[in-house]
């Protein structure tokens, strides 16, 4: 039997977690969540999916303090299978999960990053650890866990922390204007860092946590990822675009789209690669031409994806 691939799906206005064929883009299952969930995480077996409970459509909702959980959602049905409480601490966004399968969890809400030791079994966090900065929505995270770099939205800074050690003071410093997306290179030896009021990515040492490189964007670069070819990728929520770079953010192109890029994921092929569109749509991205090969519809603001793969 020819194995399915299939593309597990956050769509946070249609509050749910959903599964698409990723060959024909037809609906197979939804997951309906509590309000506004946002970023997810897979663990190491493909088992599992934990997804952040934001709570609210924006930051600049007022009077709200949003949500205060993480969901535990089983891949081989796609149920609800538990709750993860982070009360206190609010507004759930970024997450990651290390080389063990413990899982990290972001409170942009309380500037606090969540560890759970055992995500499968648990019901509260086991450590709680200050991020250093403000309006953190966003943190990479090292695979063995033991460094954590946050994204500061409103201090314009990123933070080097330790996620398992309380008592270290996060080093600071500045990359730009509103800091938002990130990723660290496969040595772990560089950080890089889209600022969205700059239109530019740039290269961060972690050991000195000094700005070695940087390149312009385009337009608002709200995220950057890391294709199968370690070729750098901004998704440009200003203009419609992707900008391609490499490691060393030198300028590859530059692809126009024609809807707003929200997030994106890769078929492990390096062939290919999933665009989330404002507009309610999926388009396959042709990452050799770079052009979108086919589209599917979806429900309301498709966000963070990730290809599965089904027997």
């Amino acid at each position: 039997m020819m194995a399915r691939e299939v593309l597990l799906l956050n769509q946070k206005c249609a509050h749910t977690l959903s599964l698409y064929d990723a060959q024909t883009g037809e609906e197979l299952k939804h997951i309906r969540l509590p309000d506004y969930p946002h970023e997810f995480v897979v663990d190491s077996q493909g088992k599992y999916a934990f997804v952040g409970h934001y709570g609210i459509l924006g930051a600049d909702c007022i009077g709200d303090q949003g949500g205060c959980s993480v969901f535990v959602i089983d891949l081989e049905t796609l149920e609800h299978v538990n709750t993860l409480s982070t009360w206190p601490y609010y507004r759930i966004h970024g997450l990651g999960i290390d080389d063990q399968d413990r899982l990290y969890a972001m409170s942009e809400g309380h500037n606090t990053l969540l560890l759970f030791n055992d995500p499968l079994n648990s019901t509260a966090p086991d450590l709680a650890v200050s991020s250093g900065g403000y309006k953190t929505h966003l943190f990479a995270l090292t695979r063995r866990g033991d460094w954590a770099y946050g994204v500061n939205l409103l201090s314009n800074t990123i933070t080097k922390f330790k996620p398992h050690d309380a008592t270290f003071s996060p080093i600071a410093m500045i990359p730009g204007r509103k800091p938002e997306g990130n990723c660290l290179s496969a040595d772990e030896r560089t950080l890089f860092i889209s600022n969205r009021d700059d239109d530019s990515i740039v290269a961060i040492d972690t050991e000195s946590m000094t700005v070695q490189n940087s390149a312009t964007t385009g337009r608002d670069p709200n995220r950057i990822y890391s294709d199968p070819l370690h070729r750098l990728i901004t998704t440009n929520y200003g203009e419609s675009s992707l900008s391609l770079f490499d490691q060393q953010l030198n300028p590859l192109g530059h692809i126009e789209l024609d809807s707003i890029p929200i997030a994106m994921s890769f078929h492990p092929n390096g062939e290919h690669a999933f665009v989330s569109l404002k507009g309610d749509h999926i388009g396959v991205l042709n990452l050799e031409s770079g052009k979108v090969v086919r589209r599917f519809a979806t429900r309301a603001e498709p966000d963070v994806s990730c290809l599965l793969v089904r027997d």
